[in-house]
């Protein structure tokens, strides 16, 4: 028998689904509904190329594929949607912004953070080892993850030519202070690239009052559409120096041989993922219908059900349970990532899946500095003890849900600290 806790076992019959999907930072799940219908009739009415053509079915394409701009930059209060431009993934955006900005032609510096992604790091690090760059890694607070502005500033030199930073920690779900890092850019006239992977959709983005220069998102995260679409929005003016990374064909301008200097064909060469840009903007337009300020309050609720299902009915923690990042609602989006003292993050995620249904992701997520911040590298405590198990919400989640995953959390704490194998479901 399991040890006695101080909240009921969960068991598969309280799961309000069959399989909770927690995974939302990784990708979103479910999907809106119109989402799959607007992918279901662009490969089963339509079909064409968008702009590629002078025929009914490619302008349609066109025009709905131009309609996912308009969206877009309406949700983050872009002052242009021929500045929204398509890419495959945040990944694709950042490197865009990054080696279009960064040529190599002239040394300079850069300044990032402790808890930015490795699609800033590794960009960054590849320009360093061909010595065309400098880099300045802040750090952050080691409690909460989030880095002080004042540090940006100090960090800045003569040479900086770049400043990015994550809006929000896909390991923490540490919140970052964007706007005051947006108006100190702004005051030492360094442009600003912001990874909005774990924040758009999630909570209000304005491009213009946050002083955000460039911002890549991904399609199939918060925004709700299927994987293999982002993007980067480049604020205007900006382009006169972002020079492109790739060249071809764009449907525009083709008696000429080079390419066009019109947004947004100067970043978008070659045919588009037409079926995902459709869907994606279904996706865009469920945010917009319902109001981000809305979903951001509800995901706020989730937030603080699921910081309330880490404590035991006395306030303190869970057994061997540490949670890493902001212990409050105010600093952090949905994304929570813990360790259990004793047991592996991958082994806690088997034990969350195989007794409960409720799916997680364990590892470093792709975000080493972040982890040595809170000291879960393999050097901190081990090949086997490395990284965390990772919760992820996303607007389909309900108080009921939340609950049982955390109960099932609480379940395996006790669990561990008893020294009694998990259940078998």
């Amino acid at each position: 028998m399991p040890p006695a806790s101080p909240r009921s076992e969960p068991s598969a019959a309280d799961s309000p689904v069959r399989r909770l999907y927690m995974d939302n930072a990784a990708t979103s799940f479910p999907k809106p509904r119109a989402v799959l219908d607007a992918m279901t009739r662009f490969a089963t009415t339509l079909g064409a190329s968008p702009g590629r053509g002078a025929y009914a079915e490619s302008r349609e394409a066109a025009d709905l594929m131009w309609a996912c701009r308009e969206r877009i930059n309406t949700l983050i209060n872009g002052e242009n949607p021929a500045h929204v431009v398509f890419t495959l993934n945040t990944s694709d955006a950042l490197n865009l912004a990054i080696r279009g900005l960064l040529d190599g032609r002239e040394k300079c510096h850069v300044v990032t953070t402790h808890m930015d992604h490795n699609s800033v790091l590794r960009p960054f690090n590849a320009l360093m080892d061909r010595g065309a760059i400098e880099q300045t890694r802040v750090p952050v607070d080691p409690c909460s993850g989030v880095v002080d502005p004042e540090d940006i500033r100090r960090a800045i030199r003569p040479d900086t030519r770049l400043v990015a930073a994550v809006h929000a920690s896909n390991v923490t779900g540490s919140l970052q202070p964007i706007g005051a890092i947006g108006r100190v850019c702004r005051a030492c006239a360094v442009p600003l690239l912001v990874d909005a992977a774990q924040t758009i959709g999630h909570l209000p983005i304005d491009v213009q009052s946050m002083g955000i220069d460039l911002l890549a998102f991904p399609g199939h995260k918060g925004l709700l559409g299927p994987l293999g679409t982002g993007g980067l929005y480049i604020r205007p003016g900006l382009e006169r120096r972002l020079r492109p990374v790739r060249w071809g064909g764009t449907g525009s301008v083709s008696e000429s041989d080079r390419q066009p200097e019109t947004m947004p064909d100067r970043y978008e060469p070659g045919s588009h993922n037409a079926i995902g840009l459709i869907g994606l903007s279904e996706g865009v337009g469920w945010l917009l219908e319902r109001g981000v300020d809305r979903l951001w309050a509800h995901e706020r609720e989730m937030i603080e059900v699921f910081l309330r299902g880490l404590r035991q009915s006395d306030g303190t923690m869970l057994p061997g349970l540490r949670l890493l990042g902001p212990p409050t609602v105010h600093e952090r989006v949905g994304v929570f990532s813990v360790t259990v003292d004793g047991l592996a993050p991958d082994e806690l995620s088997r034990r969350l899946e195989d007794d409960f249904g409720v799916l997680t992701r364990s590892g470093l997520h792709c975000a080493p500095l972040a982890h040595g911040t809170f000291g879960t590298t393999p050097d901190d405590v081990g090949k086997q003890q490395a990284g965390a198990t990772r919760f992820s919400l996303g607007p389909f989640i309900q108080t009921e849900q939340v609950r049982y995953a955390t109960d099932a959390l609480a379940h395996v704490c006790h669990e561990v600290a008893a020294g009694t194998p998990a259940s078998a479901g």
